[in-house]
């Protein structure tokens, strides 16, 4: 495991936009040869973001989470620089994401995992709803949900 020190930040400038989504591309798309712009959905303007950044602003992290009704959100684009993964940055940037929805009104949180990523998920108090769709008829998936708690 890499330590790090890292800020956690909306991108707010072209750069920074730019970056971000290079950082989805790079780690979720281009492995499979998907091409550039199959990192954005329909989503995009009406979501909120947040990135993780190192001390030079390289884009080490990201997620993205929108609403698919008044109470439920969905996480998506999750994804960390894989000599990163286990140094916390996935961690925060998935509890900046929640609190944002709950923040929102959120009383339910779905997504759907990657097989490497479904241990995370679980630790994070997220339930299987069983199997999701293969991403690219290649890549499986997890439908996972967490009940948020009233206060």
């Amino acid at each position: 495991m890499v330590e790090i020190s890292f800020d956690l930040r909306r991108p707010e400038t072209d750069a920074d936009w730019e970056a971000y989504y290079q950082c989805r591309w790079e780690i979720l798309r281009e492995p499979w040869e998907q091409p550039k712009g199959s990192e954005k959905d329909e989503h995009e303007a009406d979501a909120y973001h947040v990135m993780a950044v190192d001390h030079e602003d390289i884009v080490l992290g990201v997620g993205r989470v929108h609403f698919n009704a008044p109470t439920e959100a969905q996480i998506r684009y999750m994804a960390v620089k894989e000599e990163l993964r286990e140094g916390g940055i996935g961690s925060l940037i998935l509890t900046n994401l929640e609190q944002y929805a709950i923040d929102q009104g959120a009383e339910k949180i779905m997504l759907y995992a990657r097989e490497n990523a479904i241990e995370f998920y679980l630790r994070r108090g997220y339930f299987s709803q069983g199997p999701a769709d293969n991403l690219y008829g290649q890549i499986p998936h997890l439908h996972m949900t967490k009940t948020i708690a009233k206060k």
